[in-house]
């Protein structure tokens, strides 16, 4: 795994990065934190984007915390043929700070590698979600809905949501969420709100399950639940 790299944090960065100093550290206990590979898009302009995505993270712990909280592993890919990813972290100020140091560069997606990515680590011990942000898909679909396939046979499913009006890339985002046992949702306008709201939900789901999910009265958790495939019998 790749380090990543520094750099100057942005205002809005910086100032999340002081909000999130008093968020305290998820305790280990009896029960182990529900792991979630946090994903996303870094190339070319999507800088705004990230820092949005950085801004709203820290709220996944918390929303995690009442369901025996949650560890997160950031993976993202840009430039050319770059992918990095952090261990798996249980302290929001630890992901904040390590977010604020990535920039965004120019590159074709790799959508496969993070889905790859994804089956090798729930191979080592199960992953409970994947969460992908992205715009764009320049992949093969048949190959991206294979990987799918497999993530979903794992028990790992994609929660993508999509940024962007891009057709072919909904075509695609629809299918390999629904092939790995997830949800797809499009996000309108870049409200850092609604990409809060989402990841709470899924955040959730990765502690506490599908019950945990279910009993949530939001919005957004509705939808995601009514997304989800009947659970086998």
């Amino acid at each position: 795994m790749a380090n990543l790299p520094a750099r100057p944090a942005s205002a809005a960065v910086s100032a999340f990065l002081k909000q999130v100093e008093s968020l305290p550290a998820v305790r280990a206990g009896t029960h182990r934190p529900g792991r979630l590979i946090f994903a996303i898009d870094a190339t070319a302009s999507r800088q705004p984007s990230w820092d949005r995505a950085c801004a709203v993270q820290a709220d996944m712990f918390q929303a995690a915390a009442a369901h025996g909280g949650l560890a997160v592993q950031l993976a993202y890919y840009r430039g050319f043929g770059e992918f990095a990813a952090t261990p798996f972290l249980t302290d929001g100020r630890d992901l904040a700070r390590r977010m604020s140091g990535v920039s965004c560069l120019g590159g074709h997606t790799q959508i496969g590698r993070v889905l790859a990515h994804a089956e090798t680590e729930t191979a080592r011990e199960k992953v409970a979600a994947l969460v992908f942000v992205g715009d764009a898909v320049e992949e093969e679909a048949d190959a991206l809905c294979h990987a799918a396939g497999r993530l979903g046979l794992r028990g790992t499913p994609a929660f993508v949501f999509q940024e962007g009006e891009d057709p072919v890339a909904t075509g695609v985002l629809r299918q390999v969420a629904k092939l790995s046992g997830g949800a797809h949702r499009r996000l309108d306008g870049g409200s850092a709100a609604a990409l809060r709201d989402w990841l709470n939900a899924v955040a959730v789901f990765a502690a506490g399950g599908r019950a945990a999910l279910a009993r949530l009265q939001a919005s957004p958790a509705r939808t995601l639940a009514a997304q989800l495939p009947a659970p086998p019998r």
